[in-house]
């Protein structure tokens, strides 16, 4: 009887101890499948291009057929991708060489919009573009007498940090009769004509492609006045502010420098300042 009961109470005793206990807390939760895992490693996705071309297949070293051969490759060669700019490719050669393939020359992997190269729109190239210009200011003849000055510019960028430019302008001076000491005893003197003046200039800008571009600029050419033309030689500094992509406030001094005289003995040095300020207009 005693063997009986107690094997009864080891059968009763395992069945209870599988069943699951009414109102007991758990102590572990599944996390679902679904879950994120906030610390498995983020994968790059790797963009490539195929070149499928037959034939030699040339890569340069800029986006366009004026930049340098970098290397030819054969088709079904494969690249990394770095970045994108309009039709042009900017891939991996190596650990330490890019280079750049046209859009017709390979095939790609994947979506590559996500790759184009966006310019920053205050720093961009004016390489190619006229400048056209108008001002107004302020002329000194000699540092003796003040007129107002009108004139343009013509001006082409032949590099980010190069233009060359056309300049004319006119002014009427106007200066009363004043007594003059020469070698010759005093005289009294007194002018009153108009001068026009034009010069080819080579102009320098210092912080190129930006919103406030400093210059220094000099040339060469003629100032015509009382029926004489006279060799002049110039140079200044300035500023252009573009208020817009294309249009410019410019600030311009100059200093022009010539000889005038009606003979050899009688010839002096002439220094004339001019200040303008106008608006330049990019095509």
């Amino acid at each position: 009887m005693y063997r009986s009961t107690h094997a009864w109470g080891v059968c009763l005793s395992l069945a209870l101890a599988g069943m699951p206990v009414v109102g007991a807390a758990q102590t572990e939760t599944p996390a679902p499948a679904n879950e994120l895992e906030l610390n498995a490693p983020h994968v790059l996705t790797e963009k490539k291009v195929r070149l499928s071309k037959d034939g030699n297949n040339v890569v340069r070293s800029g986006p366009g057929n004026t930049f340098s051969i970098v290397g030819v490759y054969s088709k079904g060669s494969e690249f990394l991708v770095i970045a994108k700019r309009e039709e042009w490719y900017n891939v991996r050669l190596s650990d330490t060489i890019t280079g750049w393939i046209h859009s017709s020359l390979c095939e790609e992997f994947d979506d590559m919009s996500d790759l184009e190269f966006r310019p920053n729109p205050k720093l961009f190239s004016r390489v190619g573009s006229f400048a056209l210009t108008g001002y107004t200011g302020g002329y000194s003849f000699d540092r003796k007498s003040n007129s107002l000055v009108f004139g343009g510019h013509i001006g082409y960028y032949l590099f980010e940090f190069i233009e060359i430019d056309g300049t004319i302008g006119y002014t009427h001076i106007v200066r009363p009769a004043e007594i003059v000491e020469s070698l010759f005893g005093l005289t009294l003197e007194e002018e009153d004509f108009h001068m026009l003046f034009y010069a080819m200039n080579l102009t320098w800008k210092v912080l190129p492609g930006r919103q406030l571009v400093p210059f220094v600029t000099g040339g060469a050419g003629s100032s015509i006045m009382e029926g004489e033309t006279e060799t002049t030689f110039n140079w200044g500094v300035g500023l252009d502010f573009f208020v817009k992509k294309h249009t410019a406030l410019r600030f311009e001094f100059r200093n022009y420098m010539f000889e005038s005289g009606v003979s050899s003995q009688a010839r002096q040095d002439y220094q004339n300042f001019e200040f303008g300020v106008g608006i330049s207009y990019l095509l």
